[in-house]
C-alpha cells in the first residue's frame, strides 16, 4: 500500500487556502509563468490580493527580486482590472535565516516561518485566522476535508453565478422601448413631428430657461423619452434593446429601473450645466450610457466568468461613442458623460447580488447622493 506524506509547509498552505477561499471569499488568480506561489483576490477584502509564496528565498538579492516581481505582477493586475490602487499581503513560507523583510507602499510581507499567523498586520485584518486554521483532522483526512470544503465552496459560488447570469424575461426593457416609440409617434399624431422645436418643447424637451428659470423640473426626466428624428430613435432603441436586456437580467427589474432613471437624471443635469441658453435637448442617450456604466461595473465583478476582454470591449464602445459625440456639435456629450458616471455610481449603490459588500453599497449611496447634490448646485445655484 502506498502512503502519502504531507509536510508541515504543505499542510499550512492547505489550511491558508481553506481559510481565504471558504471563509473570506477569495478566489485564485491564474497567472501564466508563475511557479511556487498562489495568488488570491477579493476586491472587498482588507487586502485585495493575498499571495502565498512557497518557494525558498535564501538571500537578500533573491528577496529583492521577488518583491520587484510581485510589484510588476500587481501592476498588470491593476491594469487588467482598471484598479487605481491594490494592496498585497505576501506570505512567505520558507525564508533564509538572514533575510530581512521590508514592507512597501502596496505590499505587506510576512515571514510565516518565524512569526506564524500572529503578526499584527494579519491579526488586524483577519482576527479569526488562527482559530479558523485549526483542525482536528490530520494528514490525509485533513487534505480530504480541505479539498471537499473548497469544492463545496466552488460549487456554491457557481450556482450563485448561474442564478445571476441566467437570462430572465426583459419586461421592463420592452416597456421602456414601447414608451419611447409611443411618444415618438404621438409627436407626429398630436404635433408637427419629432424634429419640430415647438413640438419637442410641448412634449417636455430640456431647455435651460424652462428648467432653471421656469421651475419645470419634470423636463429633467421627460426629455429622456423624446428623440429628434427616426435615426436618433432607432439608434437609441437598438442600444436599449441590447444593453437593457442584459442589465435587467443581471441586476433585476427594480435595480435596473433605478439605474436607468438615475442615469437619465444625472445626464440631464450635466447637460443643463453645459448647454447654451438657446438650445434644446432630448434623448435617452444619458440613460443608455448609464447602462454602459452599469455593464462596466458588473463586468468588473464577474470578469472571472466574462474575461477581461469584455471590459475592454465595453471601454472601446464608450470611447468610440464619446469621440463621435465630440466630433459632432449636435450631440450632447455632457449628457453621455453624466449618464455614464451616473450609471457607475448608482450601480455601486444598488449592488450586485452575492458580490457587493454592505460597505461598498453604503459608499455608493453616499457618492450618488453627493453627485446629484453637486450637479443641482451647479445647475441652479452657481
Amino acid at each position: 500500500m502506498n502512503k502519502t506524506n504531507y509536510n508541515d509547509r504543505d499542510l499550512q498552505v492547505m489550511k491558508l487556502l481553506h481559510y481565504f477561499i471558504t471563509q473570506k471569499g477569495y478566489n485564485p488568480i491564474i497567472l501564466h509563468g508563475v511557479t511556487d506561489e498562489i495568488w488570491l483576490e477579493n476586491i472587498n477584502g482588507p487586502y485585495k490580493i493575498v499571495r502565498i509564496m512557497m518557494g525558498y528565498i535564501h538571500n537578500e538579492e533573491q528577496y529583492s527580486f521577488d518583491v520587484f516581481k510581485t510589484s510588476k505582477i500587481l501592476n498588470k493586475i491593476k491594469l487588467r482590472t482598471f484598479s487605481f490602487k491594490a494592496n498585497v499581503l505576501s506570505l512567505y513560507m520558507d525564508l533564509g535565516e538572514y533575510v530581512k523583510l521590508e514592507n512597501t507602499e502596496n505590499i505587506v510581507c510576512i515571514d510565516l516561518k518565524k512569526s506564524g499567523l500572529r503578526k499584527k498586520e494579519i491579526i488586524q485584518s483577519f482576527p479569526d485566522i488562527n482559530k479558523k486554521t485549526k483542525f482536528e483532522e490530520k494528514g490525509l483526512q485533513l487534505f480530504t476535508k480541505i479539498t471537499n470544503d473548497i469544492n463545496k465552496k466552488n460549487i456554491s459560488e457557481s450556482k450563485k453565478a448561474e442564478e445571476v447570469l441566467s437570462p430572465k424575461k426583459p419586461y421592463v426593457t420592452y416597456v421602456l422601448m414601447c414608451l419611447n416609440i409611443l411618444i415618438f409617434l404621438l409627436m407626429y399624431l398630436l404635433g408637427n413631428g419629432s424634429e419640430d422645436i415647438y413640438t419637442l418643447y410641448s412634449f417636455g424637451a430640456l431647455t435651460k430657461e424652462s428648467v432653471v428659470l421656469g421651475g419645470q423640473y419634470i423636463r429633467i426626466i421627460t426629455a429622456a423619452f423624446l428623440h429628434i428624428g427616426i435615426i436618433h430613435l432607432a439608434f437609441n432603441m437598438y442600444a436599449l434593446n441590447i444593453l437593457g436586456k442584459q442589465i435587467e437580467s443581471f441586476f433585476g427589474k427594480y435595480k435596473y429601473l433605478l439605474i436607468y432613471f438615475f442615469s437619465a437624471i444625472v445626464g440631464s443635469l450635466m447637460s443643463l450645466i453645459f448647454m447654451p441658453d438657446s438650445s434644446i435637448s432630448a434623448g435617452a442617450s444619458g440613460a443608455i450610457f448609464g447602462l454602459l456604466g452599469a455593464m462596466l461595473y458588473f463586468g468588473f465583478y464577474f470578469r472571472s466568468y466574462f474575461g477581461n476582454s469584455v471590459i475592454k470591449q465595453i471601454m472601446i464602445i464608450i470611447l468610440l461613442n464619446l469621440l463621435i459625440g465630440f466630433s459632432m456639435p449636435s450631440i450632447g456629450n455632457a449628457a453621455h458623460i453624466g449618464g455614464l458616471l451616473g450609471g457607475l455610481v448608482i450601480s455601486s449603490a444598488v449592488g450586485i447580488k452575492y458580490k457587493s459588500s454592505k460597505s461598498s453599497r453604503i459608499n455608493g449611496i453616499i457618492i450618488s447622493i453627493l453627485s446629484v447634490l453637486f450637479l443641482i448646485y451647479m445647475v441652479f445655484f452657481r
